[in-house]
């Protein structure tokens, strides 16, 4: 035992010797967060302490409670602005402390389903929202929430009717992929162009999607949702922890 402890230890330091400052898996990217510091990132003016760093299953993350204190934009923005990229990140929802009345269900074309009245359907489910704004545009959201369709979708350009109809479908994810609440989610997203690829959880959820219109480049954000009065959650509040995040130029 003493002579295996020896070896061991023998190679561990010779792995970190021979280790290089960054894996080949690493080359090309940029850690927008990885060792516990928001240095490349906008914390919202008078944010309150609400955007913060905390370690969560041995490592730090990004945690957010919806209740920025703000006056303005709540949503925790990058310093740089990218163009064409990858980038991906891990999430989980925290927490659904509310019912959402309004969920509807969203047919594969993005429209949603109808019921025998022809009314839109709309379900009552626990929800929380969150999402990632692509070049600095709230309509270029890849979305975090607890809906059956998934996460993934972008719903600006879902719900923006004057889209072709094939528009509409393109950022409807094809499957739900998400894993329950409470669980890490991974996120690859590719920019290139006006076409949007997501990939949550190892399945492509969209697939060179186009979003027509998109900003050319701007920053990256993690988006506020919902509201907190009188000790209570208005609306699906982003109750979000984010880790991992990183990006790759293709520009």
């Amino acid at each position: 035992m003493r002579f295996h402890s020896s070896l061991c230890a023998a190679m561990a330091a010779i792995a970190i010797v021979a280790s290089p400052a960054l894996s080949a898996d690493d080359e090309g990217w940029t850690w927008l967060f990885k060792d516990g510091n928001l240095d490349h990132w906008i914390v919202p003016e008078g944010d309150g302490g609400h955007w913060k760093v905390i370690e969560v299953d041995g490592g730090p993350v990004i945690d957010y409670d919806a209740r920025s204190e703000a006056e303005g934009v709540k949503d925790l923005v990058s310093k740089e602005s990218y163009g064409d990229f990858v980038l991906e990140l891990e999430w989980k929802i925290t927490d659904t402390p509310n019912i959402n009345p309004n969920v509807r269900y969203v047919l594969p074309d993005g429209t949603h389903a109808r019921d025998i009245k022809g009314e839109e359907m709309a379900l009552a489910l626990p929800d929380s929202d969150s999402g990632v704004f692509l070049r600095g545009s709230s309509k270029c959201q890849v979305n975090i929430w607890c809906w059956p369709i998934g996460s993934g979708e972008v719903y600006g350009y879902r719900m923006d009717r004057s889209m072709p109809a094939e528009v509409r479908a393109g950022v409807t994810p094809k499957t739900q992929a998400d894993k329950p609440v409470g669980e890490w989610n991974a996120f690859q997203i590719t920019m290139k162009g006006d076409r949007l690829t997501v990939v949550l959880n190892d399945v492509t959820v969209l697939d060179e999607a186009q979003l027509p219109g998109a900003p050319e480049e701007g920053p990256l954000s993690l988006q506020h949702h919902g509201g907190y009065r009188d000790g209570k959650y208005t609306g699906s509040p982003s109750l979000v922890q984010f880790r991992n995040i990183r990006i790759k130029s293709l520009d």
